[in-house]
């Protein structure tokens, strides 16, 4: 299912902007409201950031949880459920639907980003495809996870790894391009301490 932009459609800046107004001043009303109303706000405030991501369009569980310095690129695109998490300094660049399944962890400084330019393409054409993180993956500190991309259940990218090809699930990979280190090994969780 694509989201308010048409998934993997091409625009180009060729006779003007990629995106039209009405989207580019929902995205500067969307910045403003998150640097002067969530930005500051401390961290074990989620439920506020939820309230003001779903006013601007974005489906949150009620158990999701988005840190105040994360920045999200276009809320209409995010999909957050139960559970998942934002942590501090993750850039959502959400040009297209990004999807967090339940539990899904995308770490501290980590990007998602949902569009790139098409370099053979004179006119240099922004393309954007949908990122999906599967339930209970985690995307590992500082890692980069590329446009179309998806994220298997119980999936692992580690720190500073990208992924520009989908990952198994209940795999763990790192490095750059992210390569297969080994199965994960999911035993059942742990007793409360």
């Amino acid at each position: 299912m694509s989201g308010p932009l048409d998934a993997g459609r091409f625009r180009s800046r060729e006779g003007g902007p990629s995106f039209p107004l009405r989207h580019r001043l929902l995205r500067l009303a969307w910045g403003l409201v998150w640097l002067g109303l969530a930005r500051w706000t401390p961290v074990p405030c989620h439920g506020w950031r939820r309230l003001l991501l779903r006013a601007f369009g974005a489906r949150i569980d009620a158990t999701a949880r988005i840190y105040p310095s994360a920045r999200i690129w276009y809320p209409p695109n995010l999909v957050m459920r139960a559970h998942s998490c934002l942590a501090g300094r993750v850039d959502c660049y959400a040009m297209d639907r990004i999807e967090l399944g339940r539990y899904a962890t995308v770490s501290q400084g980590a990007v998602l980003c949902g569009g790139s330019h098409d370099i053979d393409s004179a006119s240099f054409q922004l393309f954007t495809r949908p990122i999906l993180i599967g339930d209970h993956a985690w995307i590992a500190a500082e890692a980069f996870v590329g446009p179309g991309v998806t994220v298997g259940a119980g999936a692992v990218l580690g720190a500073r790894g990208v992924a520009f090809r989908d990952l198994e699930p209940a795999t763990v990979y790192a490095g750059n391009p992210a390569r297969r280190l080994r199965m994960r090994r999911l035993g059942a969780p742990d007793a409360p301490g």
